[in-house]
């Protein structure tokens, strides 16, 4: 479980979390909210990367007091972006997830081989082990660094914009990736843009605008044309599509 009570954050003189208080546990929970909203802020707060005042307890416990180690083992983080700086194989990449769990100048043992192998098969990189990650196009990148989050096989997974930069089928494929994360137990949380993927993948979506949570709930408590209005400053379509969820904006 992650709490949240009055969480905010400053960043260089500015307030980009303004008292966000929710408590988050299970599923798979969306953040959505337009450019500059402090999105990912909060997730990198939650992952106590970056300093914040309120409370953010993991399980209870203040996120700061987690030894980073240990950290390490019950938070997944995947950030924005596909940059990588080293020209690793992917399957290299991917057994870094696995390092949280191993002890200074261990080798890896099965479980870290048979984790790997699992984060591997479910982001359709088998095919691509061997081959070094910088020749790799930006949508496989970002697979990648999704396996690499996977194998760690962590309680909690944040996931900031997992779908940028991939194709409409592997949008679908890292959703439903999410879901099974979640379906094994793990609270998913990510930061996301596409109204549509978040209304038909995610149990839950907090909205953010300025810093502010501006609804919680379902995605249909949530995704209402009033709140689209208000905070994105367009109108909608909202509506079905083969019996899922299809949001479309259409216009100042």
């Amino acid at each position: 479980m992650v709490r949240l009570d009055h969480v905010a954050v400053a960043l260089g003189g500015r307030r980009i979390i303004d008292g966000v208080s929710a408590e988050l546990a299970g599923g798979v929970i969306g953040l959505i909210g337009p450019n500059g909203a402090g999105k990912s802020t909060l997730v990198r707060a939650i992952a106590g990367l970056v300093a914040s005042e309120g409370t953010i307890l993991i399980d209870g416990a203040p996120v700061a007091s987690i030894a980073l180690r240990e950290r390490a083992r019950r938070i997944a983080y995947l950030p924005q972006g596909q940059a990588v700086h080293w020209p690793l194989t992917v399957e290299r990449v991917v057994a870094l997830g696995r390092l949280p769990h191993l002890a200074p100048f261990a080798r890896p043992g099965e479980a870290e081989g048979a984790a790997i192998e699992r984060a591997l098969e479910r982001t359709d990189l088998v095919a691509l082990r061997d081959r070094p990650i910088d020749q790799l196009s930006g949508g496989e990148r970002a697979r990648v660094l999704l396996a690499r989050a996977l194998a760690v096989e962590a309680s909690l997974l944040l996931a900031d914009e997992p779908l940028a930069a991939l194709d409409p089928s592997h949008q679908i494929e890292v959703m439903a990736l999410l879901r099974a994360e979640a379906g094994r137990g793990a609270t998913v949380i990510a930061v996301l843009h596409d109204l549509t993927l978040a209304a038909r993948w995610c149990d839950r979506l907090l909205l953010i605008d300025h810093g502010k949570l501006v609804a919680d709930g379902s995605p249909r408590e949530v995704l209402t044309a009033d709140h689209i209005r208000a905070v994105y400053g367009v109108s909608a379509f909202i509506g079905e599509a083969h019996g899922e969820p299809l949001i479309v904006p259409l216009s100042h």
